[in-house]
């Protein structure tokens, strides 16, 4: 376990790095001007780490300024620039990959494990995957298909884009939308939770020292109200693209509204996993212990509602019940740890309110329970397993977002399906079958931007993730991603010299 008293100084010493300030603007760090401050506080200990100065509007407005700014030059480089710059970029975030793994695990919580062997080396394959697209920003003709006329079409990038990333995977989430953006040929400004801004400044300053020109990333830390609605709201702003809350991703798209700008949206998700009677109940078993508990369950496409085939119900509930108990939940920064806290005492006592309120209606057959001794500081809460909640309940229906599996029973193939798409959400899915039609059927009929077959979780940079329904619209990675951040132009050439003439006298007449 832990020791409290002296260990926040040795996992990540944020208070020398950011010394300057938690601003990152035109290539350098610089205090926020709000007059108000934040302290970035370990959730495993409730140590302060980092109290620094809020960005206010004009921060905002000193960021989009840097960026816009930065834009013709950056747009102008040559695909193959931005593909150099980008290849140095992955090659610097690698090297220092160590120091953005403790940086991650202290803000966050996360297992040094999960931050060393998923968050990390997935952001660097991601930059090494943009690297590449950025030599693909590939137009496309549409040949004479006007006669004396030849058309083609251009993709170009877009201008400064405002992006709002939340605190569950930070690093992650800061290349999923720095990355496309700026291989495009984009600009851009992040905003950061407040609560943890550690690795988004980290990584705008490895892009620099990557030889990123200065403002084509900049970073404000700030609250959403302050200083989230102003970016959201700044007229210089192109698009915008936030990952939160369906609540707060509906406010997000009501302000931009009033600019019209491009719009993309990641928002909630309650994942299904569907466990048909065929399946292999083990590899379920510790596919739904794996997908729940992942980052603390603090995913939007985590497990959160196994809905399991009658005759396999109480095998499965028995069997993940136990291998939830062999968890090892602990210091995030001890090698045995499997799980780690969540990432605040608020988000953990939001959790244990939805599984408190669950026991009037459901059973809670593991879990539960804010665990006591060397962990009681933190903001730790034990794998739980809630069992016979009906379909319409708060726990399957809202997003929870802490450890917690549900699981309901159902009969009939038709029923599973039904159930699984029974709720605003379309984001991830599952399906477990030894069977391929049953399979097939679940991959067409189930209303999610994916869905896994006998797995649930793995992400890869080469496929697009996004949502259905409330899950909001558009991708992040892949290909369909870096088309995000560009815009279509038409154009069209007169072969003949002599073509506008033609098209006058045929609207207005020999004059």
């Amino acid at each position: 376990m832990h020791n409290p008293g002296n260990a926040t100084p040795d996992r990540f010493p944020a208070q020398d790095r950011f010394a300057d300030g938690a601003q990152y603007i035109a290539g350098r760090l610089t205090k926020g001007t709000s007059g108000r401050t934040h302290t970035v506080v370990d959730p495993a200990t409730g140590e302060d780490v980092l109290t620094y100065d809020l960005a206010g509007p004009d921060d905002v407005d000193a960021a989009v300024a840097a960026a816009r700014a930065a834009f013709p030059g950056w747009a102008g480089a040559t695909p193959g620039e931005r593909s150099d710059a980008l290849h140095r970029f992955a090659a610097v975030l690698a090297e220092r990959a160590e120091d953005f793994a403790r940086a991650e695990s202290l803000q966050c919580g996360k297992p040094l494990k999960l931050t060393r062997e998923f968050d990390v080396p997935g952001t660097v394959d991601n930059a090494a995957f943009f690297a590449g697209a950025a030599r693909h920003l590939q137009g496309q003709s549409a040949g004479e298909y006007s006669g004396d006329h030849t058309s083609y079409v251009r993709r170009e990038p877009i201008g400064v884009v405002g992006s709002i990333a939340p605190w569950n995977y930070p690093l992650q989430m800061a290349a999923w939308k720095i990355l496309p953006a700026i291989a495009a040929g984009n600009t851009i400004v992040l905003k950061p939770a407040e609560i943890t801004p550690l690795t988004s400044l980290m990584f705008a300053q490895a892009a620099t020292e990557a030889g990123i020109p200065d403002g084509v990333i900049n970073v404000v830390s700030g609250t959403g109200r302050e200083a989230g609605e102003h970016l959201v709201a700044h007229p210089d702003v192109a698009m915008t693209s936030f990952t939160g809350s369906t609540a707060v991703g509906k406010r997000v798209a009501e302000v931009a509204t009033a600019t019209v700008k491009r719009l993309h949206l990641e928002l909630g998700g309650k994942a299904p996993f569907l466990v048909f009677d065929d399946a292999d109940l083990d590899a379920a078993v510790h596919g739904a212990v794996a997908g729940s508990l992942i980052n603390t369950g603090q995913d939007c496409t985590a497990a959160t509602r196994a809905y399991v085939q009658r005759p396999l119900y109480e095998a499965f509930v028995e069997k993940t019940a136990a291998l939830m108990d062999t968890v090892r939940v602990g210091d995030p920064f001890a090698s045995g740890t499997d799980l780690g806290p969540l990432v605040s005492h608020v988000q953990r006592d939001r959790v244990a309110a939805f599984v408190d309120r669950a026991r009037s209606y459901a059973r809670v057959v593991t879990g539960g329970e804010v665990p006591q001794g060397d962990l009681k500081d933190g903001a730790y809460y034990r794998p739980t397993l809630v069992a016979d909640a009906a379909q319409d309940s708060e726990v399957v229906q809202s997003e929870i977002f802490g450890p917690v599996l549900v699981v309901l029973p159902f009969d009939t193939d038709d029923e599973g399906i039904r159930l699984a798409n029974d709720t605003p959400y379309g984001l991830a899915a599952s399906a477990w079958s030894r069977d391929v039609y049953r399979a097939n059927r679940a991959t067409r009929e189930i209303k999610a931007g994916c869905v896994w077959i006998n797995d649930h979780i793995p992400i890869i940079s080469e496929m697009p993730h996004g949502g259905y329904k409330a899950s909001g619209f558009g991708k992040d990675m892949s290909a369909y991603s870096f088309e995000e951040y560009t815009q279509v132009k038409h154009v069209m050439f007169d072969n003949t010299a002599v073509a506008a003439k033609d098209w006058h006298r045929t609207v207005f007449g020999d004059r």
